[in-house]
């Protein structure tokens, strides 16, 4: 089962770094062609972070995601994976938080910001976002806050390093700062930004001199 769990959590990690890029592209980029990215960012980020969850809790064991399992039939041979995973339900996107934690005690970090993006999601995917809510911002807030610390602390990834741009570093850290979004600075990032003019936000400097402390943190490494 060693092997079998690996691959399964492998899978599932690259899965949702696939995702993650996806969303840090439609967050923070725009498309003339299709309108609807600011809002496919939602989807895409929550889907992100339910599956880098699954995948931390598969890590342990596969069958820790499940649910509910298919009830065993009297003398029938072994679930294979494939009658596991068909025949299974996975836990849901509010349920996962108190999973995580009680197979892993890990504590998923910006909780009430998992809780309220959830909504969000469900919001957009069955209805229409909120006009008095910018989903790129709430997107970016959530893979900042919430997804960024969590793939950091259990595999030493950062988000900043998945996006879809050929010159991600450039345009998105530079979006990044004039925003004022604090993240994780990955020692990668420091050779595509050193002659970027950033356009710091005004009249808080509080947040300028943690984010260069972290980019020094990050040129040390």
């Amino acid at each position: 089962m060693t092997d079998v769990s690996t691959e399964i959590h492998e899978h599932m990690l690259g899965l949702a770094l696939g995702a993650l890029a996806h969303a840090n592209w439609h967050a923070n980029y725009y498309s003339m062609e299709n309108l609807r990215w600011s809002e496919l960012s939602v989807l895409q980020a929550a889907h992100a972070c339910e599956i880098f969850i699954k995948a931390r809790i598969a890590k342990e064991h596969p069958l820790l995601i499940f649910e509910n399992l298919p009830k065993p039939q009297p003398g029938a041979a072994p679930l294979s994976l494939r009658e596991l995973v068909e025949g299974g339900r996975t836990f849901q996107y509010f349920d996962l938080p108190d999973r995580l934690w009680a197979a892993t005690g890990i504590r998923l970090p910006g909780l009430e910001r998992y809780r309220s993006f959830g909504r969000l999601r469900n919001t957009v995917q069955h209805f229409l976002a909120p006009s008095s809510v910018d989903a790129s911002k709430e997107t970016i807030q959530f893979i900042y806050e919430v997804i960024d610390p969590f793939i950091n602390e259990c595999w030493n990834l950062f988000a900043i390093d998945y996006n879809e741009d050929d010159e991600a570093y450039v345009y998105l850290v530079g979006g990044l700062i004039r925003r004022g979004i604090r993240f994780l600075v990955s020692p990668e990032i420091m050779s595509s930004i050193n002659f970027v003019d950033f356009e710091w936000p005004a009249g808080d400097p509080k947040y300028r001199a943690d984010m260069e402390s972290r980019f020094e943190a990050a040129r040390q490494k």
